[in-house]
């Protein structure tokens, strides 16, 4: 995968910013997505922006260690986007999502350090599965203003042999990230599909009671 120039970042992070809003997964100025580039530097939004109306100004860059290159203020989760992108080498694109659907599910099983995705069709957007015979624990850590304590609580599933394209923050929204844009927005897509399916299903077999 060839990483792209600021200008060919801009543009695709500014049609996933109109895509998820369109979806209602970008309320007010929730989300933030990135790109890596191919000069080594990294886009990212502007803190404060309304996604769905992000322009070439609501993209800024920043270094490996998320500070500002062109004296715009960055997301306040940066920290997060980058060390996906040091983690993983791979890893050219991320988006952060926020349904009430999986932002509701987190809050509903507030004990939980993950929730089992088992069986969906849908499992096979998912970078590395081939089967719906198959699981995926998506992970869920406690929402904190320090986002050193999330980075901390999401190392374990970092560090698993096959490890998440995805997590949850609880009372927060979804991380996904891919090889570039349009398998970010794949995975995104696919975990808030699942995580709706299992809603739907949850009150269909509650009316059958």
């Amino acid at each position: 995968m060839t990483t792209p120039t600021l200008a060919e970042a801009k543009t695709q992070i500014i049609a996933a910013g109109r895509w998820l809003d369109s979806k209602g997964w970008a309320p007010a100025t929730a989300g933030n997505y990135s790109m890596r580039l191919a000069d080594g530097r990294f886009a990212i939004t502007v803190s404060g922006w309304h996604k769905g109306r992000l322009t070439d100004f609501g993209v800024m860059t920043v270094d490996a260690e998320g500070r500002s290159l062109d004296g715009k203020k960055p997301s306040a989760e940066t920290a997060l986007h980058m060390a996906l992108y040091a983690r993983f080498p791979h890893v050219n694109a991320v988006l952060h999502s926020h349904s009430p659907e999986a932002v509701g599910m987190s809050r509903a099983y507030a004990d939980a350090a993950s929730y089992m995705l088992a069986g969906h069709e849908m499992l096979k957007v998912l970078p590395g599965f081939t089967t719906h015979e198959a699981q995926f624990d998506l992970p869920i850590v406690d929402n904190s203003q320090d986002m050193a304590d999330i980075i901390a609580a999401l190392e374990p599933s970092m560090l698993a042999e096959s490890p998440p394209p995805a997590y949850l923050i609880r009372s927060h929204g979804l991380y996904g990230w891919g090889k570039d844009m349009a398998e970010a927005e794949r995975v995104i897509e696919g975990v808030e599909w699942m995580i709706a399916a299992e809603l739907a299903e949850a009150r269909f077999r509650e009316s059958m009671k």
